[in-house]
């Protein structure tokens, strides 16, 4: 059986159809649905194995970046939402999405669900942002992270004009000693870009590009892997000879794969 996965959609989402590609592509079978038809019953979020909230501009990021989709959510789904989440499922939020569960406070999750603990502010450039970056992954997350080893470099683009993490000092410690962050904006040589732009492209305190909850089952990032799911994606690609790569896929693929293959070994 194929993971069925849905994505779900809203006024101003852009990146659902490459999400689904991505998804398709890593062995899922995907399904693109619109919010409304989850809160008025037509769609049961339960006969998913898991979930995508994909990036764009929900609502035109009136009020803050993902503000107003988060509320709806909360309001009206919370409670189905927080038991997907609770079965182990995976939930995986991308750019407007990672931003959308920090305002429901899914994420980090250190407490009481629809507490929240960090934001995603504004970029410190005050503009728009849109470039591809170096990451480093951190953890060895056995549901997104499986085929990252610790501190690989790898390469995925931005997009976004709210994405700069910030919480206290005391939640940054827990998040690095519980070791939630996955994903640190990094130099080309793999040393933390410690703030320097535009290595961290928005400012976010520790480098913090992606993070997950304490069970490790939803994540959070705000670089795109779904463009980054395929070698001809990269802007150098054809400047590069690829003839003795394995494989087709860029880094983003492995998210999905990773995704899908936690699915059928522990949820189906």
């Amino acid at each position: 059986m194929k993971p069925k996965i849905l994505i779900i959609r809203v006024a101003g989402t852009n990146c659902d159809s490459e999400t689904a590609r991505a998804l398709e592509e890593a062995g899922a079978s995907a399904q693109i649905i619109h919010t409304r038809r989850l809160i008025d019953g037509i769609v049961d979020l339960s006969s998913f194995h898991g979930l995508v909230i994909p990036g764009g501009f929900s609502y035109g990021d009136y009020v803050r970046a993902g503000a107003i989709w988060a509320s709806k959510l909360y309001s009206k789904l919370m409670d189905k939402i927080v038991s997907f989440a609770s079965s182990g499922k995976p939930i995986l939020g991308i750019c407007n999405g990672f931003q959308v569960l920090v305002e429901m406070g899914l994420l980090p999750g250190l407490g009481e669900f629809g507490l929240r603990s960090v934001s995603l502010a504004p970029n410190d450039s005050s503009k728009f942002e849109c470039r591809w970056v170096y990451l480093k992954s951190n953890s060895d997350n056995r549901v997104f992270m499986k085929y990252y080893t610790p501190d690989k470099v790898i390469r995925m683009p931005v997009a976004h004009s709210e994405g700069k993490f910030i919480a206290s000092n005391g939640v940054l410690k827990t998040l690095m000693e519980r070791r939630l962050i996955l994903f640190q904006y990094a130099m080309p040589n793999g040393s933390l870009a410690n703030g320097v732009y535009p290595f961290n492209p928005n400012g976010s305190y520790m480098d913090i590009a992606g993070i997950c909850n304490v069970n490790g089952n939803v994540m959070g990032l705000m670089p795109h892997p779904e463009r980054a799911t395929y070698l001809w994606q990269y802007p150098d690609f054809a400047s590069k000879i690829y003839g003795d790569v394995k494989s087709v896929h860029g880094d983003g693929y492995w998210i999905f794969k990773s995704m899908c293959d936690y699915i059928i070994e522990e949820i189906i």
